[in-house]
């Protein structure tokens, strides 16, 4: 379905705001898309856990533990970053995506924000 002159209007305001608020990351989900920019994230976080594993490893052969723990905070902390991308990808975030959050988990951030512009665009409809 195509968007209204409003909806697009709001669209290139939103686009600005982002370029002004972080040009950086503006231009990456530009060039690529956001569905190559999640793939990207998963592959990096898939390659830094393995790098985890690998100082987990090498800590328990030279018996150092600090290395060991470093290994598992790094591993720990690339698998929440791979799966929160890839929860957090393209799918469910686009013009079929619902307005309210599934009732099984916690609304974050994206969800608030789609239920204010929901609300927004419901105000605006009504006037």
């Amino acid at each position: 379905m195509p968007l209204s002159e409003h909806e697009q209007r709001l669209l290139e305001q939103m686009e600005r705001a982002l370029y002004a608020e972080d040009p950086k990351f503006a231009s990456a989900l530009e060039g690529t898309g956001l569905r190559t920019y999640t793939r990207r994230r998963v592959y990096q976080a898939a390659a830094g856990f393995v790098v985890g594993i690998a100082l987990l490893m090498g800590g328990m052969v030279a018996q150092l533990i600090w290395v060991s723990v470093v290994g598992f905070l790094v591993m720990l902390g690339c698998a929440v970053l791979a799966v929160t991308g890839w929860r957090r990808g393209p799918v469910g975030h686009g013009a079929g995506a619902k307005a309210t959050p599934a009732p099984s988990r916690k609304a974050g951030v994206m969800d608030r924000m789609e239920q204010r512009w929901q609300r927004r665009r419901d105000e605006h409809d009504g006037l």
